[in-house]
């Protein structure tokens, strides 16, 4: 059994394409460049003129313009550098596409479907006028449940209705917190406007960033990997009308660099957070501990993962235990019942993913896909026995892979969930770089005299 540090040839070859800058003259990366804007483009046109929700249609119209923007501005550096050319300033430069959709794509809409969200139309069965995603509303809610009655979790079996898919809270405890300031501070169209869930959820990812970055010493970051992370449409549509995902995979990668950096304790204590708000991430706690286990090299280090262990598990219960005990049949069914499509009210995740499609066949199809499911779960564990992660960048890649083949095989899930491999895989691109060893500095020769 070896660890790795690197990865498979075919992987290396192809991350040189997303790290390398393009030298003067150089067409391969701004080719990339050109086909990732374009790809993005043909997401976000379809969106702004037919997709059901209204928030998506606004997002789709400037995400239109910023990926757009960006086509023809990585054209322009494209056709300059096979004439020799090479433009300065701003506009000379790869991050200027990137800079466009974060504007265009990212900020702009979310202040203004955050203004929109003020008419008061979220809860009606109405997707053509909300301005933010039930993700939004239903998180909000819990907060304002959790301090009124000690647990973000009704009992949908006692409701004076038939209960429906809004009543559920499908989340951990910890994803109430992204609700608390507007259930503490909201009530007036001020306060509302600015305690959106959303602001809390962008927050909290732009602050596990710059932790991040912090922890790998401010590497300086591929313009590849801010594309996959960021600029890419799942990215910048999430972080407009949703956003819960951005801050779980935000604090995810946190997590990995607390491990990596040799903070075991801080890793396992983030990470039960990351899996207290959301259960889908919960896989790569096995990722962490092996990477805990054989980082530095020099045998196993099993007092490491037992300050890992220890943190993951004492946070989880001290997170978990509180609400469970207030009311543990409505916990049991918001987070463990529904999700898996066991619920009073069945869940409606669904997305023309392979494991939804092979479900649909019927019976043999269901039990095809989650056969499909279990065989991914073991060919990644003889990944992790065979090749176990000694750096954060192989673990991040491995969590990836995981994540990824879970949400594609699992017959209940969305097309939303990818956002977590793409920004996986970019932070696995920018830990690479991090994890370079610097060059060391050039040696002067003394004079010596004749």
């Amino acid at each position: 059994m070896g660890t790795e540090v690197g990865q498979a040839p075919a992987w290396r070859r192809a991350a040189r394409l997303f790290t390398a800058p393009a030298r003067p003259g150089e067409v391969g990366p701004l080719r990339w460049d050109l086909g990732f804007y374009l790809a993005c483009l043909a997401f976000a046109l379809p969106t702004a003129l037919v997709a059901e929700f209204y928030g998506y249609r606004v997002w789709g119209n400037f995400a239109t313009v910023a990926y757009g923007f960006g086509a023809a501005h990585s054209g322009y550096l494209l056709l300059s550098a096979r004439r020799g050319r090479a433009p300065r300033g701003l506009l000379g430069s790869r991050w200027c596409g990137i800079a466009a959709v974060a504007l265009l794509a990212m900020i702009i809409p979310l202040a203004l479907l955050v203004i929109r969200r003020l008419t008061g139309v979220d809860w009606l069965i109405t997707p053509g006028s909300w301005a933010a995603q039930p993700e939004v509303w239903v998180i909000e809610r819990s907060a304002d449940l959790l301090l009124r009655h000690g647990t973000p979790y009704v009992d949908v079996t006692a409701l004076d209705r038939a209960p429906e898919v809004n009543d559920y809270t499908p989340y951990g405890p910890v994803m109430t917190v992204f609700g608390l300031p507007r259930a503490l501070f909201g009530g007036t169209p001020l306060t509302n406007a600015l305690t959106d869930a959303r602001w809390m959820f962008a927050l909290a990812a732009v602050a596990c960033v710059l932790g991040t970055l912090k922890l790998l010493k401010w590497p300086k970051v591929p313009v590849g990997a801010a594309q996959l992370a960021v600029a890419c449409p799942l990215t910048a549509l999430t972080w407009a009308v949703a956003g819960p995902d951005l801050a779980i995979v935000g604090l995810l990668v946190l997590s990995c660099a607390l491990a990596a950096t040799g903070r075991v304790a801080w890793s396992g204590l983030v990470l039960a957070l990351v899996v207290s708000a959301k259960l889908i991430v919960a896989p790569a706690a096995a990722v962490l501990a092996v990477l805990v286990l054989v980082r530095r090299g020099r045998g196993l280090d099993w007092a490491a993962l037992g300050r890992f262990a220890a943190a993951l598990v004492a946070t989880t219960a001290a997170v978990h235990l509180p609400v469970y005990l207030v009311d543990p049949a409505a916990f049991v069914e918001h987070v463990f019942r529904f999700p898996l499509g066991m619920g009073v009210v069945r869940s409606p995740a669904a997305s023309p993913l392979p494991g939804h499609l092979i479900a649909e066949t019927g019976p043999l199809g269901q039990v095809a896909a989650f056969a499909l499911v279990g065989a991914a779960a073991v060919a990644m564990v003889v990944w992790l026995v065979r090749r176990p992660p000694a750096n954060g960048s192989a673990a991040l890649l491995r969590i990836a892979v995981g994540l990824g083949a879970l949400i594609l095989l699992t017959p209940a899930t969305r097309y939303g969930y990818l956002v977590y491999p793409l920004v996986l895989l970019g932070a696995h691109l920018a830990f690479r770089v991090a994890e370079v060893p610097a060059a060391p500095p050039a040696q002067q020769s003394s004079p010596t005299s004749s």
